[in-house]
């Protein structure tokens, strides 16, 4: 199991509605989620930042990998940037970064 985590920024004022889309999600995008080797998939927020901190235990980055070509996964992306900021004007998905585990107790 490998552990993933990124980051993604809610637009001004959509944190809310970015919230309520998930909860829940599409069932057909949970199912892909899933078939993709993606369990332990947690999302928080930072209210005041509007930062979104997504952590998730993967069983193959390749499986992941190939989740990026799942057309579900790009209906939700694209659905998502309406309250996600974008990396820039007319992008598909919203910004992300992924961050790099510095500690870890188990």
């Amino acid at each position: 199991m490998i552990r993933k985590a990124f980051v993604i920024q809610a637009k001004e004022g959509m944190a809310e509605e970015y919230e309520r889309r998930h909860n829940p999600i599409w069932k057909e995008l949970e199912e892909e989620i899933k078939l993709h080797g993606i369990s332990n998939y947690s999302i928080f927020l930072h209210p005041s930042s509007r930062y979104l901190f997504c952590y998730m235990e993967i069983a193959d980055p390749a499986l992941l990998d190939s989740l990026a070509q799942s057309p579900v996964c790009h209906r939700w992306w694209e659905y998502m940037t309406e309250a996600l900021e974008v990396a820039k004007p007319g992008d598909k998905k919203g910004w992300e970064e992924e961050l790099r585990q510095v500690f870890y107790l188990e």
